[in-house]
């Protein structure tokens, strides 16, 4: 936005700007202007004193009859006791340790009081109470314009309070010139918006309900514009952009593999294959998001267009979000290609806890060229790590990285490298053009023959035989020869649940909406915490239970060391473990055929799509698995909802769209891309689905007609300020 980029310590003095910086993270005028209200509250109606109801919020038009002063018993401070009168009624009014509003609260005076109705000895009281006083007589219809003037309500922090934002917006937007609009102006009149002074005056301070409401409407929009033309704008410039084409010759790598396949292509990834095939050929890099059901085979298609790659001389680098789906892919690729292929183009790992011989090793492979496939995690993006000619990149489970981590390991490049992005959690098309509209989206629906289907089940713990029942079904699997996982949200005891948080379970900060619906948030709230299971110390009580016993039940966490977990999942593949006890380290990419029980503890702690890819864990060989969901969550609550439709069915796709109503979308254009604070101010994807497409719509005009914005020097200014503050997170990364 054309905002002031100012400090706040300029306005608003410096102790007022640092606690602003340390507890909201705003440091700009413009960060304080876009931070919006999360909701508009009133006074409340005008009530005779007589009617007041205890406990809720009311506003009275009164006299002061008495104003004193008393000290407090027993202990330091004094209270202001003001005594008013609607003519019919009395109540007091108490104010603790200011006695200073003696100089504003004078007998006979009269005032609108406000606030939230008690009770102290019988007596009516408020505490603390709203008010604003009047030198002369008020009429009724000022009084109710006051008590109905709307109240913005803003997100706060113990230390910065709702009335401290108010308070400051209104000094910044009293000393601010006028804002000029960044939007074309046919832009704004064919919309028919307020100008962006207007709706940055009205959403801070309206007068009425419709103000606040035209200006949301107006900001929303000026939102979606701004991100459909910066994506837009990346978009072209990526089509402008020189990349060395990738063509595999018809006797090459590629050719070797699929006739060496011992099954058939979906039709599915044919013709995604073809899509990437064409894109690798083509001057200009690739940006593609390939997107499919748990199982749909995304990494067999990345596979051969890593071998088209390397037919043509380049590098391909699969980036994993953690060490053990890395050594997933990297074992899995292993035995796709077979031994003699693997040699031949090199397949390497790198991890960041890979002893350092290894990884001295790994390093030269790739900085020679020798290694035309590479395999690893977030160790890719560091600074001593060099590429020959790195001309592919495929990143899996896209959502687990930032733009900026992405950008940094494309920079690795002589020439901006091609790249495909994978997720197995299905984007809802609103959500594909609003985070993802500067890329070209394919999509696999088809399962390879001979997988079978999952069947998923609630378990509420309020129903001990039915829990009793889910430890001897996993007895059973094992002992037809199969394996089970069990999933749990805790390392361990002293452990709050940071896993659960960063793999996308809900931390309380997740559930609150901009609008100040926080349904979930409270209903977490007012039911005591049940201390969440732990890997370890379920691993212990599991060997304890009867049906359980004689088996070989091991734990997984993310503590262990690479050695260890490659070393468990290692056991576990190779049917020595019949249990393995995680945490969700095993979300994603762990492929064990024979595993065909999932069971999820405290299973409404977790996201829709999280537990829709913990369950795709089984059923991956040729027996049907199942998953069955154990929650405390109570009856009629939105979190047995959440359980509940994940158990309804197997479609990712209708899944995502629920998922994306309950969760934030996520830091769209910044270092993130899930759960947490969302860099999304006013807009929500699905909500606003009709509003995003229109001003994509809009923004295609306004670029179409106007390549370089040389007509619309705002709109440049304000698209320049989100590629900078883009390359300072670069920077930072």
């Amino acid at each position: 936005m054309l905002l002031p980029d100012q400090p706040l310590d300029r306005v608003l003095g410096d102790r007022t700007a640092k606690s602003f910086a340390k507890h909201l993270g705003l440091k700009t005028l413009a960060d304080l202007l876009q931070h919006y209200p999360r909701r508009y509250a009133t006074r409340g109606a005008l009530t005779p004193i007589s009617d007041l109801p205890i406990g809720e919020p009311a506003t009275v038009v009164a006299d002061i009859l008495e104003v004193r002063e008393r000290r407090m018993k027993g202990r330091n401070g004094s209270i202001l006791e003001v005594r008013i009168t609607d003519g019919h009624g009395t109540m007091s009014l108490s104010f603790f340790n200011q006695a200073w509003r003696q100089k504003d609260l004078r007998p006979g005076m009269r005032g609108l009081f406000a606030g939230k109705i008690g009770s102290y000895n019988g007596k009516l009281q408020l505490s603390h109470p709203e008010y604003e006083l009047f030198p002369e007589e008020i009429s009724d219809a000022e009084a109710k314009r006051w008590a109905d003037l709307p109240i913005p309500i803003y997100p706060a922090a113990s230390a910065v309070t709702t009335w401290a934002i108010q308070r400051s917006l209104a000094v910044v937007l009293d000393t601010m010139s006028e804002i000029e609009d960044e939007l074309p102006a046919s832009i704004v009149r064919d919309n028919g918006l307020l100008s962006l002074n207007q709706a940055l005056n009205q959403v801070h301070r309206p007068e009425v309900q419709s103000e606040w409401q035209a200006a949301r409407d107006t900001l929303k929009y000026h939102e979606a514009f701004l991100l459909q033309s910066t994506l837009l704008k990346r978009r072209f410039e990526n089509l402008a952009t020189p990349a060395t084409p990738r063509i595999a010759p018809k006797t090459g790598l590629l050719t070797q593999f699929d006739s060496a396949l011992p099954f058939t292509l979906t039709n599915g990834q044919i013709e995604v294959g073809n899509q990437i095939s064409e894109d690798l050929s083509a001057s200009h890099p690739m940006n593609r998001l390939l997107q499919g059901e748990v199982g749909s085979g995304k990494t067999l298609v990345a596979v051969r267009a890593m071998l088209t790659v390397a037919d043509s001389g380049g590098q391909s680098a699969l980036l994993a979000p953690t060490e053990v789906l890395a050594a997933q892919h990297f074992k899995s690729i292993q035995r796709s290609l077979g031994e003699d292929l693997s040699k031949e183009v090199g397949l390497t790992l790198l991890t960041g806890q890979m002893p350092v011989p290894d990884r001295k090793r790994a390093l030269l492979q790739m900085v020679s060229g020798k290694a035309r496939i590479v395999v690893g995690t977030h160790a890719l993006i560091s600074d001593n790590v060099e590429f020959f000619d790195l001309g592919f990149i495929v990143i899996d489970e896209q959502h687990r990285f930032g733009v900026d981590q992405r950008e940094a390991l494309r920079r690795k490049g002589k020439l901006p490298p091609h790249v495909l992005t994978m997720t197995a959690t299905p984007i809802p098309r609103t959500l594909a053009v609003t985070v993802f509209g500067d890329l070209d989206v394919s999509t696999l629906t088809e399962l390879p023959a001979g997988r079978q289907g999952i069947t998923t089940h609630v378990v509420q713990l309020s129903q001990p035989a039915l829990v009793a029942r889910t430890w001897v079904r996993i007895a059973e699997e094992v002992a037809a020869g199969r394996q089970a996982f069990v999933v749990c949200p805790r390392i361990d005891e002293d452990d709050p649940g940071e896993e659960l948080i960063e793999s996308g379970g809900f931390a309380e900060e997740d559930l609150i909406y901009s609008d100040g619906t926080d349904e979930m948030a409270a209903e977490l709230a007012k039911k005591p915490r049940q201390p969440l299971a732990s890997a370890i110390g379920m691993t212990e009580s599991l060997r304890g239970i009867p049906a359980l016993a004689g088996l070989t039940i091991e734990t997984l966490h993310g503590r262990m060391t690479s050695d260890e977990k490659a070393d468990v999942m290692g056991r576990f593949a190779a049917r020595e473990i019949d249990v393995l006890v995680s945490t969700t380290v095993i979300e994603v990419g762990v492929d064990v055929p024979n595993a065909t029980v999932m069971v999820v503890l405290d299973a409404d702690r977790f996201g829709v799509s999280q537990l829709h890819q913990l369950r795709g864990r089984v059923g991956r060989g040729g027996n049907v698995g199942l998953c069955l969901l154990l929650t405390s969550a109570e009856e009629d609550s939105i979190a047995i909802e959440r359980v509940r439709a994940v158990a309804s069915t197997l479609d990712g796709f209708e899944l995502s769209e629920i998922d994306l109503e309950l969760r934030r979308e996520g830091d769209v254009l910044g270092a993130t891309q899930s759960g947490g604070r969302s860099s999304l101010k006013l807009l929500r994807v699905i909500k606003d689905a009709k509003l995003i497409q229109a001003a994509r719509k809009d923004a295609e005009r306004i670029l179409d007609e106007d390549p370089t914005l040389e007509k619309n020097p705002n709109l440049a200014e304000a698209l320049a300020r989100e590629d900078q503050a883009r390359q300072d997170n670069l920077t930072k990364a």
